[in-house]
This record gives structure tokens, sequence and C-alpha cells, in this order.
């Protein structure tokens, strides 16, 4: 019994001793990986879109409507329970390009230059007729025809009844 003691209490300290890092969470790189030292290398006025795509890649998105921005963004989050992930660090570098294609700015924006965006609980109406489980069960009754293909296999254009072919009269009409 001694010795399931003593290992229990080693177990135990070893547990006390790690600090618990073993329930630590891990950190998970998103987006496009930068360094400053590879964005540093950019100087407005001199380097080129080229310049740009060798040192840090293809951008992670382009300006709404401005194809001359190019947005770099890069996060490490670490995951919360039953929460969304959190953000452990964050980092976007916006390039603007002139027409010709040469660096005209680069700015870095960090955590404390975003704007926290609340989430709203309302529901967004669509236009149309709300139907409840009932009309949701029977809506298709009467809609399906497997006499429909039989009635126009003839090729002619009109079904085996003969007449008109359109929608109505056994035909091909306006079927989905």
């Amino acid at each position: 019994m001694t010795r399931f003691g003593a290992a229990c209490g080693a177990l135990a300290a070893a547990f006390v001793i790690s600090g618990c890092s073993v329930f630590a969470p891990t950190p998970v790189p998103r987006g496009s990986l930068i360094e400053a030292d590879d964005y540093n290398q950019l100087t407005p006025g001199s380097s080129t879109r080229a310049d740009a795509v060798d040192l840090l890649g293809s951008p992670t998105t382009k300006g709404a409507f401005d194809d001359n921005t190019w947005i770099y963004i890069s996060m490490t989050t670490y995951m919360r329970p039953l929460d969304f992930p959190g953000i452990d660090k964050q980092q976007v570098v916006v390039l603007k390009f002139d027409g010709a294609g040469t660096l005209q700015s680069l700015r870095t924006l960090n955590r404390k230059d975003s704007r926290s965006v609340a989430m709203i609980s309302k529901v967004t109406p669509t236009p149309g007729t709300s139907i409840n489980i009932l009309q949701q069960i029977l809506g298709n009754v009467g809609r399906y025809n497997p006499m429909q293909n039989m009635m126009n296999s003839s090729g002619s254009g009109t079904g085996m009844m003969g007449g008109n072919s359109g929608p109505g009269h056994f035909g091909a009409g306006n079927t989905l």
C-alpha cells in the first residue's frame, strides 16, 4: 500500500510542478504569417507589387473597391471551452499601391486598433408567406404525376392523348 501511495504522491507532485501546463490552450496560427523583418524591407516610393509578393506572398485579401490596396491578416487563436476561439495576437498589414504598381504607403494595425462588433439577435424578415407544418407536409400532394413522362414519350411534340403539349395538357411545359 505504501508503494501505491508513493506513486500517487509522485504523480500529484508532477502535476503541481508542471503548473497545470497540461491544460493550457494550444495556440493556433491563422492567416498570412508574416514577420516585421519581412515587411520592413519594403520601402514606400521604390518597392513594387512584385517585391511585396516575393517578401510576403499573395495578400490575404484586396480592397473591396480598390485592387491597389493589399491586406495581409494574421492572428494566433486558442480554443476556449463552450465559446468562440480567443484571440491571443492579431496583426494586419495594409499596403497601398499606385496605378503603376509602386508602393505608396505601408500601415500596420494590431489588436489595439480593432473595434469590437456586437452581435444582434434580431431576425431579418424575408418576403413571402410563412407556412405551418401541415402546409409543408401537404404542399406537394397532387404535384407528382407518374403519367407525365408517358404522355410525352412519342417524340412528336404532342402527347399520347394528342393536342397541345403545353402546361395543363400533360406536356413538358413549365416544369421544375
